[in-house]
């Protein structure tokens, strides 16, 4: 979750500790709609056990969700 946490900081140009609460809020948000398959593997990469290509379509998946095709 660090290197996630680092580049919200620096994006956002916010500190570290308020872009760990952002990306904490985000993943729970995101977690609560997806299916528990998948919810369980935001936690997966967000720990930096997952590899780029660890999620799979989950751009895709996500877009759906959220009305986009």
């Amino acid at each position: 979750m660090d290197e996630v946490v680092k580049l919200v900081s620096k994006k956002a140009g916010i500190t570290e500790d308020q872009a760990r609460i952002a990306v904490q809020v985000v993943a729970n948000v995101l977690k609560d709609r997806m299916p528990e398959g998948l919810a369980s593997q935001v936690d997966v990469y967000l720990k930096g056990n997952g590899g780029k290509n660890d999620l799979g379509d989950i751009g895709g998946k996500l877009g759906g969700m959220f009305g986009k095709k």
